[in-house]
C-alpha cells in the first residue's frame, strides 16, 4: 500500500543540535533551512524543525499500552521490518538512550509490531515501529 508522505511542524530548542540528531544520528537529509527552520527528509516525509528557545524541553504524559508507558505525544515512522532493525542496530552502536527499548509488542496478535522509542535535544519524541506482517498496520 502507497500512502503519501506526511508533513509535521515541531518546536526545536536548538537547531544545531536538531541537525545533528535527525541529520547525523538518524541519517535524514536536510531540505530547505532559514535561521529560524530546517526541514529534513524523514524516510521520505517531510519534517519541519521550527526554532524557539523561549520554550521548555518537551513534558510529556503517558498513556499504558503493552505494559509499557508509552509517552504522548509522539510521532514517527512506519518502517520495513529490515529498516526498522538497521535502525535499532545503529542506535545501539551509537549508544542512544531509548525512551523505549527497541522490543516486540502484541507478540501473537495482528497488531504485532517491532517499536522503539527516542527523543530528539528538544525532548520530542520519536516512535519507530515495522509490522511483522504490514498488511495489518490498520487491523483491529
Amino acid at each position: 500500500m502507497e500512502l503519501p508522505p506526511f508533513h509535521a511542524a515541531i518546536v526545536v530548542h536548538d537547531l544545531d543540535a536538531s541537525r545533528s540528531f535527525y541529520g547525523g544520528l538518524l541519517g535524514c537529509q536536510e531540505g530547505r533551512c532559514s535561521d529560524g527552520w530546517v526541514d529534513f527528509n524523514l524516510y521520505g516525509h517531510q519534517l519541519v524543525c521550527h526554532l524557539d528557545s523561549s520554550t521548555e524541553a518537551g513534558r510529556h504524559q503517558t498513556s499504558p499500552v503493552d505494559g509499557e508507558d508509552v509517552p504522548v505525544p509522539h510521532f514517527g515512522v512506519v518502517l520495513s521490518m529490515h529498516e526498522w532493525q538497521q535502525l535499532a542496530k545503529r542506535l545501539r552502536r551509537r549508544q542512544t538512550q531509548f525512551v523505549i527499548d527497541p522490543g516486540i509488542r502484541f507478540v501473537g496478535e495482528a497488531g504485532e509490531q517491532a517499536t522503539l522509542f527516542i527523543a530528539d535535544p528538544s525532548g520530542n519524541v520519536l516512535e519507530f515501529k515495522a509490522f511483522s506482517d504490514p498488511e495489518n498496520l490498520f487491523a483491529s
